[in-house]
């Protein structure tokens, strides 16, 4: 049976997906009260432009007034303060249950951002974990620090959801109407800034899905 079933959803209104995982979740939520099997889901996607707020994040973290963001604005159940999601960045959404696969939830953030930091060593860039800061970084404790993916989780009865958002081709204008993720005299980086040129966004999708292989074993 397969570990967990793999869902591409190319370019989505965030709304959407959101309901979406909502509705996974709920359902895995209620097999595993009932003692049933859960059916383990993970969810690639892009967005269009919109801003999330997680669910203790300070307003005061978005710059700009509504009039001027250009992209919606949720606040939503996960962790973690404001960040952006938008067009070539690929968000990877786990609605998984983390003893199927004999993990804490230290573990599962731990492995999320290995995840990442895999995928960054094909091109060479070694990504980080900064201490206080959740997600990826580069050049971590030095001036040009900058995060290259954002994490943020719910978990309910070892079950997930919301997850990491990984910049690959990702426009980094719009972080600047934000203090990313409530970091401020912080970097943003993306995969096309790091190597100097828009990257193949399916090729790194599957990198990822292998990566996401070797973790979810």
């Amino acid at each position: 049976m397969a570990k967990f079933e793999l869902k591409y959803l190319g370019r989505q209104e965030y709304k959407t997906t959101w309901h979406y995982q909502q509705t996974l979740f709920q359902e895995a939520l209620q097999a595993k009260k009932e003692n049933r099997l859960v059916s383990n889901q993970i969810i690639l996607v892009e967005h269009n432009p919109v801003f999330t707020l997680g669910k203790s994040a300070d307003t005061n973290n978005i710059l700009l007034s509504d009039n001027f963001l250009d992209a919606p604005v949720f606040r939503i159940e996960r962790g973690g303060d404001v960040t952006f999601h938008g067009p070539g960045q690929l968000v990877i959404y786990p609605i998984v249950d983390l003893e199927h696969f004999n993990m804490g939830l230290r573990d599962y953030v731990f492995n999320m951002e290995e995840l990442i930091i895999r995928t960054l060593d094909y091109f060479g860039l070694i990504g980080q974990r900064s201490k206080g800061a959740s997600g990826v970084w580069l050049d971590v404790g030095e001036i040009g620090e900058r995060k290259i993916a954002a994490l943020g989780v719910k978990a309910s009865r070892h079950i997930t959801m919301h997850g990491i958002a990984f910049n690959i081709n990702t426009d980094l204008s719009w972080f600047q109407k934000i203090n990313p993720c409530g970091l401020q005299n912080k970097g943003v980086t993306s995969l096309a800034k790091e190597l100097g040129e828009t990257q193949d966004f399916k090729k790194i999708r599957l990198l990822v899905v292998e990566e996401l292989n070797r973790i979810f074993i």
